[in-house]
């Protein structure tokens, strides 16, 4: 009898002790796949968030430029139907309130490119959206100011954590601290005039930021209207002088606005002589007077 009692005891805490392991693996199983799952989580989320600012983000400001922006003067600039972002204005505020959801931390995970192409994307939609808040009673994006304000200072912008001015869009966080040291931005960038750079026909986007840069670039230089060369002067956009400091800090091995131009100088139609003056210092700048008309679309 001891001895069947001794062995159902033996075998009840045999059977206790396996079971005991059994939930003791089980659990470290069901915590090993929490933790992977956690992990894999958090891979697909960043995936997600970086195909989301290079894909996703900005489909709707895509589709609404390709809508609404009318393309001139043999492609060399653009004007916007501001009456059609108007009837549109749901979709700009949609794209805008997207804008406004991406965290800084999110914003900062980002490589450089996808960072300036959100920037420059934000300060033109917002420009558009500020624009349509008293079109079509306006005739320049001044007109939205007054003697002791400024439209670009006003705080419209709830952007990476704060609101924000266009001011602040472009020479903080487009410009400031020789972060992106990229001048090709003020033919980007557009203040809703028929003096700026053309507002370009569809979205920046990370992977594609250099091409299209490059274009507008080339594409404003082009425009003889905004920038030429007479005998022994050199006629450009006020752009030039604005930012002339932009242009001096060896982008592409260029220091000074003239050397700019001359790494230019085909999409400005320059020829030898044109350049060899330019070079030698035989040539003057005259910076032509600057149109802040709106650039909407003409009746």
């Amino acid at each position: 009898m001891k001895s069947l009692l001794m062995s159902a005891f033996i075998t009840r805490v045999c059977g206790n002790y396996v079971a005991a392991l059994i939930n003791a693996r089980n659990s470290v199983l069901r915590l090993g796949c929490k933790l992977l799952c956690k992990l894999l989580i958090g891979i697909l989320a960043v995936t997600s968030v970086q195909a989301l600012a290079d894909s996703k983000l900005h489909d709707k400001y895509n589709s609404l430029l390709n809508t609404h922006v009318v393309t001139i003067n043999d492609g060399a600039s653009t004007q916007v139907n501001y009456e059609g972002f108007k009837r549109d204005q749901k979709a700009l505020s949609d794209y805008l309130n997207q804008l406004a959801a991406v965290p800084p931390k999110t914003f900062g995970s980002w490589d450089e490119n996808t960072q300036l192409a959100f920037l420059i994307n934000a300060y033109n939609a917002y420009t558009i959206n500020l624009i349509l808040t008293e079109y079509p009673s306006l005739d320049s994006i001044r007109d939205l100011g007054g003697f002791f304000s400024s439209p670009w200072k006003k705080d419209i912008a709830p952007l990476l954590g704060k609101s924000r001015s266009l001011d602040d869009i472009e020479h903080n966080l487009i410009r400031g601290d020789n972060k992106y040291s990229e001048p090709r931005i003020h033919f980007a960038v557009n203040c809703a005039s028929v003096g700026c750079p053309a507002l370009r026909e569809e979205a920046y986007i990370g992977e594609q930021l250099d091409k299209q840069l490059e274009d507008q670039t080339k594409r404003f230089l082009g425009d003889s209207t905004r920038n030429t060369m007479k005998d022994k002067t050199l006629y450009l956009s006020k752009i030039f002088t604005w930012y002339e400091g932009d242009f001096e800090k060896n982008w592409k091995g260029t220091s000074t606005v003239k050397e700019f131009i001359v790494l230019y100088r085909e999409a400005m139609s320059l020829n030898q002589s044109q350049v060899d003056a330019i070079t030698s210092g035989e040539v003057e700048v005259d910076y032509l007077d600057y149109d802040w008309s709106l650039n909407d679309v003409k009746p």
